[in-house]
């Protein structure tokens, strides 16, 4: 997704001279083709986040569209105070770009666990969050970013998600994209972020067409509003998501139901348990230990949890 992300900015940067990429002194290996490119609209702010988001914010209100690039937490929690008062508030062009959504850097500790942030940047009004699940996601929402300047939340994941789009999809805020059809009346697994791959690769086990899968590239307060329209006549909805219950996708999707109550009634949501916050490992091992699998995706689905206690 890294290498998705800096190859469609550069495209865009092309026709457009106002956007511009500020970093937290990381990025090497991916961001010096920008920079080499557009000298003049690339800023290396050093380890100082706080001080790079009120300058991301200045240049956004002198007529730029500036990326905010970190990693994990650094743009985003260290930044708290900066987003919500110099970007969201003021609804500036400003995209905040995090690296390693989820437990990506799950081998450096809690500091690097990327599993709060939605709940965090989904309060701010005005915020819209992209989530892509493969780097056609990436693209299209960078590209829907640019179209439609506004404060903005880009989690890329980073290592080295398969495309499951041919193309980048044509997005709009809270759509969600269909990446496997099931039957009708099916339930439907819905995720964001990274998630996708695994999405995909539940669906792969479970027997015939019987789970639609889709993604939710592009969401925020703003979007609640579609969501019950888009469940259809599916029996279930399961939302999935590495980051924490509380205050995460899942949530977020209960609160667009709350005036739905049969709509509410057949939502589940597998999320990450609290328990990884204090674990170190590999992103794949901490997904497992924090509830993401496939036995979780079969407890919400009745007919599959029927099968397994039969054999």
């Amino acid at each position: 997704m890294r290498n998705a992300f800096i190859d469609e900015l550069m495209a865009l940067a092309e026709s457009n001279p106002q956007v511009a990429l500020v970093v937290g002194d990381l990025g090497f290996s991916v961001v010096e083709p920008f920079a080499e490119r557009f000298p003049d609209r690339f800023i290396n702010a050093g380890v100082a986040e706080q001080n790079m988001m009120g300058l991301a914010a200045g240049m956004a209100s002198e007529g730029y569209h500036v990326f905010a690039y970190s990693i994990a937490n650094f743009p985003t929690f260290r930044c708290a105070e900066q987003i919500r008062n110099d970007v969201a508030y003021h609804q500036l062009p400003v995209t905040v770009v995090s690296v390693g959504g989820g437990l990506a850097y799950g081998a450096m500790g809690y500091s690097h666990h990327a599993v709060q942030d939605y709940g965090l940047l989904r309060l701010f009004p005005n915020m819209l969050i992209g989530a892509p699940g493969d780097p056609m996601e990436v693209r299209a929402c960078l590209r829907y970013l640019v179209a439609n300047p506004q404060p903005s939340y880009l989690r890329l994941a980073k290592n080295g998600e398969p495309s499951f789009h041919g193309t980048p999809p044509e997005l709009s805020p809270g759509a969600w994209l269909t990446l496997r059809p099931g039957l009708d009346g099916a339930p439907v697994l819905l995720s964001t972020g990274g998630t996708l791959s695994q999405a995909m690769a539940w669906s792969l086990a479970v027997p015939g067409p019987t789970l639609r899968v889709c993604s939710l590239p592009l969401w925020g307060m703003a979007c609640k509003g579609r969501q019950a329209s888009q469940i259809g006549s599916a029996e279930r909805l399961i939302t999935l998501e590495d980051h924490l219950h509380d205050g995460g996708f899942g949530s977020w999707m209960g609160e667009a139901l709350s005036e739905h109550p049969n709509l509410r009634a057949g939502h589940r949501a597998i999320a990450l348990s609290p328990e990884v916050c204090g674990m170190v490992g590999g992103q794949g091992t901490l997904n497992q230990w924090g509830g993401l699998t496939l036995e979780a995706l079969e407890r919400c689905l009745p007919q599959a949890k029927t099968r397994l206690e039969g054999t």
